[in-house]
């Protein structure tokens, strides 16, 4: 067990999928929760109270977290419950899925906003109600940031930038004992990748490729995420932890 009683976690797009599964393991050691949605009420209503059940503090905040007067308002309202943020963890995520010549610049905006930007915001945010203790930050990212994948180009590159911010926020933050690292997931069969045209393509070439002999679960990602917030990565400011089952090693 990790010790995270007492501590309070910030989760974006946490109501499905990989951000509802670090909420639930997050809250599993202790943690209150706050988790954001943008869209499905009844999803996030029913995260709050599978976290309820573990006996913690859960909220659940509707807000898309591209908009920057929607996180305002967020933040104002989980800062009135709440006062304070030891966690932060970016998993909200969108993009337009397109080969590049199909790009559009408003394509091309939208993707690199929601994707990348939206984490400098989340953290200049978050840092003031993180205090003198500091805090965790983890931007959830994937294996398209450095890998060429169909339909990818906009998103791909969105990842890469946002790799990019973490590893410069992690050098403004860490004298303010504030950890900034990023966990990329190989394939994950959520919601999400329902969204992919050649979704199919994509879990049959990563089962045939990946050592592990299996698809990366949300509750992986999770527990990986569990060891970036806790005391047993305190010195790991800036990294990329990917977690694959060996996917990206692979010749």
């Amino acid at each position: 067990m990790v010790d995270l009683k007492g501590k309070v976690a910030l989760v974006t797009g946490g109501s499905r999928g990989i951000g509802r599964a670090i909420a639930i393991r997050l809250a599993e050691n202790g943690c209150s929760i706050a988790i954001n949605y943008m869209r499905n009420k009844t999803a996030a209503q029913e995260t709050v109270a599978d976290l309820e059940k573990l006996k913690v503090t859960a909220r659940a905040y509707r807000a898309n977290v591209g908009d920057e007067e929607q996180l305002h308002k967020m933040f104002e309202k989980f800062a009135g419950d709440f006062g304070r943020v030891d966690i932060l963890i970016s998993n909200a995520a969108s993009g337009v899925l397109k080969p590049a010549l199909e790009l559009t610049r408003r394509h091309w905006q939208w993707t690199m906003d929601i994707n990348a930007a939206t984490l400098l915001h989340l953290v200049q945010h978050a840092v003031p109600l993180m205090g003198e203790n500091g805090g965790k930050v983890v931007a959830i990212s994937s294996l398209g940031s450095v890998r060429a994948i169909p339909n990818y180009t906009a998103v791909g590159a969105s990842k890469a930038a946002l790799e990019s911010l973490v590893r410069h926020l992690a050098v403004e933050l860490a004298p303010r004992n504030i950890n900034v690292n990023i966990l990329s997931a190989g394939v994950v069969d959520t919601d999400a990748l329902k969204h992919f045209p050649n979704r199919n393509d994509l879990i049959d070439h990563s089962l045939e490729r990946t050592p592990a002999g299996r698809l990366v679960t949300p509750e992986d990602v999770a527990d990986s995420t569990l060891f970036l917030v806790s005391d047993y990565a305190k010195m790991v400011h800036g990294s990329t932890l990917v977690v694959d089952g060996g996917y990206s090693i692979v010749a």
